[in-house]
């Protein structure tokens, strides 16, 4: 039996659905790809069985979803694809305005508990295309840069002040960031019963086989990216893929500033998917 599975559409989930992807792993998976806001929004919608999605979708939806168990997209310090690219020295943004992408809720929820309870600076935000924007010679006076596209401009001469945002995190809270997790429909686990455990098993299974064929992964990667072989794997090797004690720590903190700053209604209990990983 096919189920749909979203695949968040950047490198970084490279490792877990290349062996899926490549039969390395059989499943019989049919894969959607897509940035995390649609693919929220196609799980809101309850368009796809399970999915990689924004750490706060599940947030959002606590009672519509289950989580995969030791499986995420993190960091513990630097990230790399999740940079503030701003013009001026953060205590100095305020009043003035960051673009940010729509494609990642969490990443710009993330920047606004930040500015927020941190760095106490209050910015307009606005929504759109980056590269766009820079191409067209327009300046804004920070970017919240996110995946392929923060690898890409994070070396923009216009833009000296380049923060880390999982780095950011670490430093404040000495806790990793997570970014993405794995989240499945309740009604989906419910009625497929051991075709989703199953489904279940085969993307922790794919986890292991990408971390453990890291250096593949690094090459396929830089093959269609700007960064070497040796940039890929330095990038891969600030992430990571589990959702242990520590990164599940720092998830539920996360949620809690989220509550705080009135972004979500309450503080979200970690549910799994019952009988996964068992």
């Amino acid at each position: 039996m096919s189920i749909r599975l979203g695949k968040i559409g950047y490198l970084n989930v490279l490792p877990i659905y290349h062996p899926l992807e490549q039969k390395l792993i059989d499943n019989d998976f049919e894969i959607v790809s897509g940035p995390p806001a649609a693919l929220n929004r196609l799980m809101d919608n309850d368009e796809l069985a399970l999915s990689a999605a924004s750490s706060i979708e599940y947030a959002r939806h606590p009672e519509k979803y289950y989580l995969i168990p030791n499986l995420s997209i993190g960091s513990c310090g630097p990230v790399q694809s999740v940079l503030l690219l701003s013009r001026y020295p953060v205590e100095e943004l305020g009043g003035k305005t960051i673009l940010v992408s729509s494609q990642s809720h969490t990443s710009a929820a993330l920047l606004k508990v930040l500015l927020s309870e941190h760095w106490r600076v209050d910015v307009e935000f606005r929504t759109g295309d980056a590269t766009s924007m820079l191409e067209s010679g327009k300046r804004p006076a920070a970017i919240l840069a996110i995946g392929d596209e923060a690898l890409n401009l994070r070396r923009h001469p216009d833009y000296p002040i380049r923060i880390d945002m999982g780095e950011a995190w670490r430093n404040l809270t000495g806790l990793p960031f997570i970014f993405g997790v794995w989240i499945v429909q309740r009604n989906k686990a419910e009625s497929l019963g051991p075709v989703m455990l199953d489904a279940c098993a085969k993307l922790i299974q794919a986890k292991v086989w990408g971390v453990q064929n890291m250096p593949k992964m690094c090459a396929l990667a830089a093959a269609s990216s700007i960064l070497n072989p040796k940039e890929m794997c330095s990038y891969f090797g600030g992430l990571v893929y589990d959702l242990g004690p520590e990164e599940q720590k720092g998830l539920h903190l996360f949620y809690e500033n989220l509550h705080k700053t009135g972004m979500i209604p309450a503080v979200p209990e970690l549910k799994f998917v019952p009988g996964c990983g068992e």
